[in-house]
């Protein structure tokens, strides 16, 4: 299926008020090649460098609310100016790309975009930036509360032992809380596994 090609207005749609222009800035002058991608569970964003034949590429989710895609498109820009600095000299998320992130990011803080409770987290992230927002899981609860549907979705860690829940076409019943985990068992197989904490499922109703 070919990709469909949309005016750069169109983000208006994926990215929070007063960020849009600068996005497009960014597409412009790096000569970017976004692509919005269907829902990725195991990534949210991604960034390959230019080559002879092929400008840089970001991809972004999105099923993202407007807050998480403004986020990690920064976060793949700060890939690709890393990358205009160092070439592939310098580890993906060593110390040149936290500085990169940090800086970029230290500067959409200063302009009217986030909520106070996300601008609290940010100013935290800009200290020492993780690998991911999905690291972050003090970032992740707050950006939860801004997605679509968040009043039906709970965190693994919000519910009790015995409690049943919905991921992945699956019912699942809590076990137990470990160090950061939480242990879930499936209910078909009985089979045990590990979910993050801040994972977010559909809890089931009990009768």
């Amino acid at each position: 299926m070919p990709v469909k090609k949309f005016p750069l207005t169109a983000l208006q749609e994926y990215l929070p008020e007063g960020a849009v222009d600068y996005v497009i800035h960014c597409i412009q002058f790096y000569k970017i090649h976004l692509t919005i991608t269907r829902e990725r569970k195991t990534v949210l964003g991604n960034y390959r460098h230019k080559t002879t034949i092929n400008g840089h590429k970001i991809t972004v989710n999105g099923s993202l609310n407007k807050y998480s895609f403004f986020i990690t498109f920064l976060h793949e820009l700060a890939h690709l100016v890393t990358y205009e600095q160092f070439g592939n000299k310098v580890l993906p998320h060593g110390d040149e790309w936290k500085h990169t992130y940090s800086t970029i990011l230290a500067g959409q803080l200063q302009q009217s975009i986030f909520p106070d409770d996300i601008k609290l987290q940010l100013q935290k992230t800009v200290i020492n930036p993780g690998a991911s927002c999905q690291a972050d899981a003090g970032l992740m609860r707050v950006l939860q509360r801004y997605d679509n549907g968040s009043e039906v979705l709970k965190r693994v860690e919000e519910l009790f032992p015995g409690t049943l829940f919905e991921a992945e076409g699956k019912i699942f019943k809590v076990i137990k809380k470990r160090r950061t985990r939480i242990e879930c068992e499936d209910v078909a197989t009985q089979k045990r596994y590990l979910f993050s904490a801040i994972y977010q499922v559909k809890p089931l109703p009990i009768f």
